[in-house]
């Protein structure tokens, strides 16, 4: 990377997750609440309702609305809401600029190998020169610290 940065490292990046977390579920529950009338025992435990008239929201509100929510912040903001409190960004590893919509896209994916292999992928960060997680080095970017 052709600037200087201080690479943020894996207690900074958990701590912007937390607070990424409890936003999200701050959008979520009160849009279950609605729509299911506070009947959602399954979908804690599945995140799926076991009614099929309820698939389309499920997919919405479980996947979709959190994708965006975090592509969109990528993109525009150059990190969630949870890395911008931390003052954290994520750029290109190379130029340290925004990210592009497939660099965005890549890095969301990345995240599926990351957790699934006992979050090894996410480990990783507190292991790595650069601070990147295996989701990092798919989408080739970098999480630095606000200067």
């Amino acid at each position: 990377m052709s600037y200087k940065y201080e690479y943020a490292g894996f207690w900074l990046r958990f701590g912007a997750m937390i607070i990424d977390t409890l936003i999200l579920f701050l959008a979520i529950i009160p849009a279950a609440w609605v729509f299911y009338r506070g009947d959602y025992d399954l979908i804690f435990a599945t995140g799926m309702s076991s009614k099929p008239q309820n698939y389309w929201f499920d997919l919405i509100v479980n996947y979709a609305f959190p994708f965006l929510y975090t592509v969109l912040c990528w993109l525009y903001f150059a990190g969630t809401p949870g890395k911008r409190l931390m003052r954290l960004k994520v750029l290109d590893e190379k130029t340290g600029n925004k990210l592009t919509l497939m660099q965005s896209i890549i890095r969301y994916i990345g995240y599926i190998p990351s957790i699934l292999v006992f979050c090894i992928g996410l480990i990783w960060v507190a292991f790595d020169p650069k601070k990147q997680g295996w989701h990092d080095k798919m989408a080739k970017t970098v999480v630095v610290k606000e200067l």
